[in-house]
């Protein structure tokens, strides 16, 4: 059966899974594909074209639905957030992404879409737009860190540390959307 690029896609993603995002070499995805590194280059020009696909396929249908603003966006960064903690150090994955533009789409155009439609300048939606989404990718890549790491540092003083996640998540989205709400 000849290689795809989903079967490259997918293996990768495996990859990121269980090892984490250091251990995804272009090596490693060829010895799991059972082919020599250079089949890979048929699929994929290059490793940055191949983590760009992975952080495109976790994100792929993510979409603010339909409402009012406000729980139209706090349902939006739960999807974003759910779907980071799906896949180890995919935080991490989608910030290197983001930073050298190598994101498919600019995750924060369905939020400032969202806040513009409520009324929101354009430069206001854009910029409370970006900023939930950095809430979001830096809350995940917290709760990635203190995942791996906690086993190494004790695990019961760090999970005390925050003892729900989501609920801590929530109560920031929930703020950052009170600021928006206060400057329109």
């Amino acid at each position: 059966m000849a290689l795809t690029e989903k079967d490259v896609i997918d293996a990768a993603l495996a990859i990121l899974d269980e090892y984490g995002l250091a251990d995804l070499t272009m090596r490693r995805l060829a010895g799991v594909l059972d082919v020599k590194p250079g089949a890979l280059y048929w699929h994929v020009a290059n490793k940055q074209t191949l983590l760009a696909k992975l952080v495109a396929t976790i994100l792929d249908g993510l979409e603010v639905p339909a409402g009012p603003w406000r729980q139209s966006l706090s349902a939006w960064a739960d999807e974003l957030r759910a779907r980071l903690l799906a896949h180890r150090d995919s935080a991490d994955l989608l910030a290197s992404m983001r930073a050298i533009g190598m994101a498919a789409t600019d995750l924060a155009d369905g939020p400032a879409a969202a806040l513009t439609a409520a009324g929101l300048s354009r430069a206001r939606a854009g910029l409370g737009a970006r900023t939930l989404v950095h809430l979001v990718i830096g809350h995940v890549n917290e709760e990635q860190q203190r995942a791996q790491l906690s086993p190494l540092a004790g695990g019961d003083e760090t999970a005390a540390l925050v003892a729900d996640e989501q609920t801590d998540f929530r109560a920031g989205v929930q703020l950052l959307l009170d600021g928006i709400a206060a400057g329109r």
